[in-house]
This record gives structure tokens, sequence and C-alpha cells, in this order.
């Protein structure tokens, strides 16, 4: 007997720096990553201040192919 099981869906690079262009500051791309405690963090830091959120510009593809190798 054949079981179906869906794979995960793959997340996007330009989907997450959607997100992180218009709600980053209250870590919306890192919900969307699946960094829950991240995004908690960057609620009530607004994006670690700044900083949080330029390291994030620059990682934010690697943090995504990072999610999606998981996932697979």
């Amino acid at each position: 007997m054949a079981t179906d099981v869906a794979a995960p869906a793959q997340k996007s690079v330009g989907t997450a720096y959607l997100l992180w262009f218009f709600l980053g500051v209250i870590g919306v791309h890192q919900f969307y990553l699946g960094k829950t405690g991240r995004a908690i963090s960057y609620i009530f830091t607004f994006g670690w201040l700044g900083i949080g959120l330029l390291i994030d510009l620059f990682t934010l593809p690697k943090q995504v192919a990072a999610v999606n190798s998981k996932a697979a």
C-alpha cells in the first residue's frame, strides 16, 4: 500500500525579502522561515534595533536555502 506524502513547500527568497522589507521590524520574515524565537525577539527589540535587519539583508538567501534543505 503506497501512501502519498506531500513534500513540504519550499520557501521563496523573493517572498522572504518582501516580508523583510514591509514587516521586517516585527520579524514576519523570521516567522515565515520557522524561526519563531528570533521573530519574537524582533518584535520586542524592533529588529534588534535595526542591526538584525541589516544582517538579514545580506544573509536572507542563505537562511532560506538552509530552511529548504532541512525540509527536503
